[in-house]
């Protein structure tokens, strides 16, 4: 499986609302449950109207198209990530899946990803 690096500098925030959100940017990501709204963006373009933000972040994504109904595949990189120490954040849109970790492990999860067998792009 191939997994494409990222080459952005990500921030994970929880919003007051998306008022301020300019949604023609290139890269965001919006999770809205009934305990809080959840925005993912490039670090430089981060909205003022945020309650917590937590800056530090790269991520990769599968390069390949997967199907709403594909078992096991997050569990088996969070598994490979999880014995080598490093946390993730995952976000999945209709045809692409995220995975987020903080940025001075970045290297060392792709290194550990690499081992497991996935390949791992530019």
């Amino acid at each position: 499986m191939k997994l494409k690096k990222l080459n952005r500098n990500l921030s994970i925030l929880k919003m007051a609302s998306v008022d301020d959100v300019d949604f023609s940017k290139d890269f965001y990501f919006l999770g809205k449950t009934s305990r809080d709204i959840t925005l993912v963006c490039n670090t430089s373009e981060a909205p003022a109207n945020y309650l917590e933000k937590d800056d530090g972040w790269k991520a990769f994504v599968i390069d390949e198209v997967m199907g709403l109904t594909e078992v096991g595949i997050m569990s088996e990189i969070s598994g490979v990530l999880a014995k080598n120490s490093i946390g993730l954040f995952a976000a999945s849109s209709y045809s692409s899946d995220y995975i987020l970790v903080k940025a001075q492990n970045f290297e060392k999860a792709m290194f550990a990803l690499a081992q497991d067998g996935y390949t791992v792009i530019d």
